[in-house]
C-alpha cells in the first residue's frame, strides 16, 4: 500500500462523500482510457458492420473490401478473418495489456451516492418470463440482437423479392425465394455464432475485462444458443421445403460437391445442433442432466462439420469467437490433469459436504468465485460447479468448498467421504481423488467497494457469502481496503438442521471483537417448521469429520484464475500469431502452388490450423508457465509442513467455538414458517441505515432472485436506497 493509502480512513465515516481507497498514478489511468477508448470503438465499429451489412451500402462496401484485399497472401479467407473475426481478437490482445496495467490494483476510488442512482448493468428490468431477472443493459442487448434479426431478414426479403424475374413461373420463383431466403437466415445465423462461443470462455480475458462471473455469462450463451439453432433450423427448413417441391431433396441431401457449399456436411452438424438444443431446453435438463451435458459434447461434431460444409471463407467470419473459445478449452484442459490432494472432507448434520484442497501460494481469486471439480473414484467425465466457501486471506495453501447433497453425484460423494472415515479408524486406504477447474470469478472483490450490503440467501446459497464475511473480516483485521460496515445477512432455509452452515466460519478468531467494527445482523427464515427445535441457539458441530488419506497430487493448478496476466497474454498473444504464421505457411506452400480450390477441405484446414495455433504456440508458453510454477512452488516451504499448518489453521474444537457461537447467536434473528418480506426488510434497512450506497448480493433459487428483483424495480425501494448491484446464480444488485 502506498503512502496516500495509509492516512486515508479504512472505514469512511457516514457524512463522508467519498469512499478513499488505493489510488492509481495518472499515467496507469491514462493507458487505460486510451485501451478503454480503442475496444469501444473496434467493438462499436464490428457491431455496425454486422448491421450495416444486410443493406446494399453494407453489400457493396463488403465487396470493394474483398476485391481489395483478397490478392494477400491469406486470400478471401484471410481477408475475411481480418474484417468479422479480427476485431474481438484485437480486442482480446488489448484486453490482455489492460489487465497486465491494471496489475494487483483491486478498488478504485469511489463516491458514495446519496441519491438514487441508475445504473445499465445492475438494474433489474424484466423479472418474471422466460429470461428470468435480466438488467438494463441485458435487456438492450436482447433488443439489439432482435432488431437485427427482424432488420436483417426483412431487407434481405425485400431485396429478394425485388430482383425476381417475372418470366419465371410461380413454382420456380417459390423455390428460388425458399433457397435464397435459406441461405440469407444461414448468414445470419453466421453472425450469430459468432458471439455464441464468447460467454462460455470460462477463462477469457474479455469476461475478465467487463468483470463478468462465468456463471453469469453462461445465460447469454443459453439465449444467443436458441437464436442461433432457430435461424439454421429456418435456414434447413426452407431448403428442404424447395428441394422437396423440385423432387430432389434426397440428392441435395447426400450432396458433398468440392465447389461451393457441400450439403451433406451441413446435415450432420444441424443434426449434432439440433441434438444439442432439443436436450438443452429446460424440461429435458431438468429431468435428465447427464443427457444434457453428453449431448452438449457434440459441440466438436457441430463445428468440423459446419467447417466442411461452408468452407474456409465463411467460416473465417465466425471463427474469432470459436478462436478465443479453443483457447480457454485448452488452458483449462491442462489445468484439469493435475491431481489436486483433498486435505479434509466433513459431513455436517444437514446433509452438506465440506471438503478442503491444497492451493499453491501463488494462485489468486476473490471471494464469491467458484470452482469446477471432478472426483474421479465417481466419473471421469463429470465436472461439477461450486462455489467456494473460503475467503483467499483465510490460508495460503489450501481453498473450501461446500457442496449440498441432492443428487447421485453427490450422494456418491458423501458415502465415499463416511467410508473413508470408516477406513482411516481401521488402517484401510480408502483414497478419494480430485481436479480443479478455475477459481472463476470477478476479477476485482466489488463486493468490498460497498459501505453498505445486503447478503440475500437462499439455502446453500449461503456459501459463497461465508467467503464474504470472511473477506471482510480479514481485511478488517489486517488493515487492508474495506469499505463494508453494514452488513445484514437474509437466509431463508427450509429446516433447522441447515444453521450449522453459519459455524464453518470462525469470525470471532478471525477478526476479535469484529461486533465493534461491523454492524452485522443475520435475520434466518426456516420456511418448513413452525417451531424452533428443543435445542434452539445451539450449534451442533459436525458429524463423520475425517482426514481423506493424501495422494501423490499437489495443490490445484495456477493455469485458469484471475491472477498471471503476463502469462495468459504472453498464451494469447503466442496462439495468435502461431494461427498467422500457420495459416501463412499453409497458403504459401500447400494452397497457392497446388492451387487448391475445394472449399470444404479448405474449411478443415483452416479449423486445423486454429486448433494446432493453440496446441503448439500456445502450449510451448503453458509448459514454461508450469515451469515457472513448479519453480516457485519449490521456494515455499515443504508440502508436509504446509499441509500440517493449513490442518491447524482449518481444524477447530467446539470449545474455540463457544465465544463465536454466543456472539454470534446475539447477532442473529430466526423466524419459523415465515419468509422473507423484502419490502419490510428494505424498508427497515432504509430506516436503520438511511439513504445511502447500498450493494445487494442475491444466491439462490430464481423464485428468490425474482423476489427481490421485483422489491429493487419497485418505485418505493429505489427512493429508500441508491446505486443497485445484481448477479446470476450469486446474483447482485445496487439499490
Amino acid at each position: 500500500m502506498d503512502n496516500s493509502s495509509i492516512h486515508k480512513p479504512l472505514l469512511p465515516s457516514r457524512g463522508s462523500g467519498h469512499a478513499y481507497v488505493r489510488k492509481t498514478p495518472r499515467f496507469v489511468n491514462l493507458a487505460k482510457w486510451i485501451l478503454k477508448i480503442a475496444m469501444g470503438v473496434l467493438f462499436t465499429s464490428w457491431v455496425a458492420l454486422l448491421y450495416v451489412f444486410p443493406a446494399d451500402f453494407g453489400t457493396k462496401l463488403f465487396e470493394k473490401w474483398v476485391l481489395a484485399t483478397r490478392e494477400n497472401v491469406f486470400g478471401v479467407a484471410g481477408s475475411l478473418f481480418l474484417l468479422f473475426s479480427g476485431p474481438i481478437v484485437i480486442i482480446a490482445l488489448l484486453s490482455v495489456a489492460f489487465l497486465i496495467i491494471s496489475g494487483e490494483e483491486e478498488l478504485h476510488e469511489k463516491k458514495t451516492s446519496r441519491n438514487p442512482s441508475f445504473h445499465l448493468w445492475t438494474f433489474p428490468v424484466l423479472v418474471d418470463g422466460p429470461f428470468g431477472v435480466v438488467s438494463a443493459a441485458e435487456f438492450i442487448g436482447i433488443l439489439l440482437f432482435v432488431v437485427y434479426v427482424v432488420w436483417a431478414v426483412c431487407s434481405y426479403t425485400v431485396h429478394i423479392l425485388s430482383s425476381m424475374s417475372d418470366d419465371l413461373t410461380f413454382i420456380v420463383k417459390s423455390c428460388l425465394f425458399l433457397e435464397i431466403l435459406g441461405l440469407r437466415f444461414g448468414l445470419i445465423g453466421l453472425f450469430c455464432l459468432s458471439f455464441l462461443f464468447l460467454p462460455v470462455s470460462r477463462g477469457s480475458v474479455l469476461l475478465r475485462l467487463i468483470n463478468i462471473p462465468f456463471e453469469h455469462a453462461t445465460r447469454y450463451h443459453v439465449w444467443l444458443g436458441h437464436l442461433t439453432m432457430l435461424l439454421f433450423t429456418i435456414h434447413g427448413l426452407l431448403y428442404v421445403v424447395a428441394w422437396t417441391v423440385e423432387g430432389r431433396l434426397l440428392n441435395q441431401i447426400l450432396e458433398w460437391k468440392d465447389i461451393g457449399i457441400a450439403n451433406l456436411p451441413g446435415v450432420i452438424s444441424l443434426i449434432a445442433g439440433l441434438l444439442m438444443w432439443i436436450t438443452s431446453l429446460p424440461p429435458v435438463r431438468k429431468l435428465n442432466f447427464e443427457l444434457f451435458f453428453y449431448t452438449h459434447q457434440l459441440y466438436v461434431i457441430f463445428i468440423v462439420f459446419f467447417a466442411l460444409h461452408v468452407g474456409d471463407n465463411l467460416f473465417a467470419i465466425a471463427a474469432g469467437g470459436l478462436f478465443i473459445f479453443i483457447l480457454d478449452r485448452f488452458l483449462r484442459f491442462c489445468q484439469s490433469r493435475r491431481v489436486v490432494d483433498i486435505i479434509s472432507a466433513k459431513c455436517l448434520p444437514c446433509g452438506t459436504v465440506e471438503l478442503v484442497l491444497a492451493k499453491p501460494e501463488n494462485l489468486r481469486y476473490n471471494a464469491l468465485s467458484f470452482v469446477f471439480l471432478q472426483v474421479r473414484e465417481l466419473s471421469w467425465l463429470q465436472w461439477h460447479p461450486f462455489s467456494v466457501s473460503s475467503s483467499p486471506l483465510d490460508g495460503k495453501y489450501h481453498i473450501s468448498v461446500l457442496i449440498k447433497v441432492l443428487g447421485k453425484w453427490t450422494e456418491k460423494l458423501r458415502g465415499n467421504i463416511m467410508k473413508s472415515s470408516e477406513d482411516v479408524q481401521c488402517s484401510a486406504h480408502t483414497k478419494i481423488t480430485a481436479s480443479v477447474e478455475g477459481p472463476y470469478g470477478h476479477e476485482i472483490p466489488y463486493h468490498m467497494m460497498y459501505e453498505n450490503l445486503i447478503l440475500v440467501a437462499g439455502g446453500i446459497g449461503i456459501s459463497p457469502f461465508l467467503a464474504v464475511l470472511s473477506d471482510i473480516l480479514h481485511s478488517v483485521r489486517q488493515g487492508k481496503p474495506c469499505l463494508p460496515r453494514n452488513i445484514l445477512i437474509v437466509w431463508a432455509v427450509k429446516r433447522s438442521d441447515e444453521l450449522p452452515l453459519l459455524s464453518t466460519i470462525d469470525m470471532e478468531s478471525t477478526c476479535p471483537s469484529f461486533s465493534n467494527k461491523l454492524n452485522l445482523q443475520t435475520h434466518i427464515y426456516v420456511t418448513r417448521e413452525l417451531e424452533p427445535p428443543l435445542e434452539e441457539g445451539k450449534v451442533q458441530s459436525s458429524i463423520n469429520s475425517s482426514l481423506c488419506p493424501m495422494s501423490k497430487g499437489c495443490g490445484m493448478s495456477v493455469l485458469v484464475g484471475t491472477g498471471h496476466n503476463i502469462w495468459s497474454g504472453l498464451y494469447i498473444i503466442s496462439s495468435t500469431a502461431g494461427f498467422v504464421i500457420l495459416l501463412g505457411l499453409l497458403d504459401i506452400f500447400y494452397i497457392n502452388p497446388f492451387h487448391i480450390s475445394t472449399r470444404w477441405y479448405k474449411g478443415l484446414l483452416f479449423l486445423a490450423c486454429m486448433v494446432a495455433s493453440v496446441f503448439i504456440f500456445g502450449g510451448f508458453v503453458v509448459g514454461l508457465w508450469h515451469l515457472w510454477d513448479r519453480r516457485i512452488s519449490a521456494k515455499e516451504q515443504c508440502e508436509d509442513n504446509r499441509l500440517k499448518v493449513d490442518k491447524v489453521e482449518h481444524t477447530e474444537t467446539v470449545a474455540d467455538k463457544d465465544s463465536d457461537q454466543e456472539s454470534l447467536a446475539n447477532l442473529t434473528s430466526i423466524r419459523y414458517g415465515a419468509r422473507p418480506d423484502f419490502n419490510e426488510i428494505f424498508g427497515i434497512v432504509s430506516k436503520n441505515w438511511g439513504h445511502v450506497d447500498v450493494g445487494v448480493i442475491v444466491c439462490g433459487p430464481p423464485t428468490l432472485q425474482s423476489s427481490v428483483a421485483k422489491e429493487i424495480r419497485s418505485h418505493n425501494v429505489r427512493r429508500q436506497c441508491s446505486d443497485p448491484i445484481f448477479h446470476f446464480n450469486s446474483h447482485s444488485f445496487d439499490l
